[in-house]
């Protein structure tokens, strides 16, 4: 099954409905199918993005995508530190 990509503005407008529903009696189970995913699903998102406004959860996604390239920076010069430092010794 292929995975649906929501992004995070759609994910605040999914939970906010489901807090309406939820308001009105609705169960989590029905609130979450009306919504179209499982309860598992609500709760991970309600976990993340519970009580964030959307310029919030775009801020968050975009600090996220720098944290991991930036991660990827260091891997990739801490690498080639150990492979000059290797190649310094003579060890080749």
């Amino acid at each position: 099954m292929a995975k649906k990509g929501y992004a995070p503005e759609q994910i605040i407008n999914k939970l906010r409905e489901a807090e309406v529903l939820l308001s009105q009696g609705a169960t989590i189970a029905i609130a979450s199918k009306r919504i179209g995913v499982s309860d598992h699903i609500y709760y991970r998102w309600r976990k993340e993005y519970g009580g964030m406004r959307v310029d919030q959860a775009r801020r968050l996604k975009e600090l996220e995508q720098e944290n991991y390239r930036l991660k990827k920076l260091v891997e990739d010069l801490s690498l080639d530190n150990a492979i000059l430092k290797e190649a310094s010794r003579g060890n080749f």
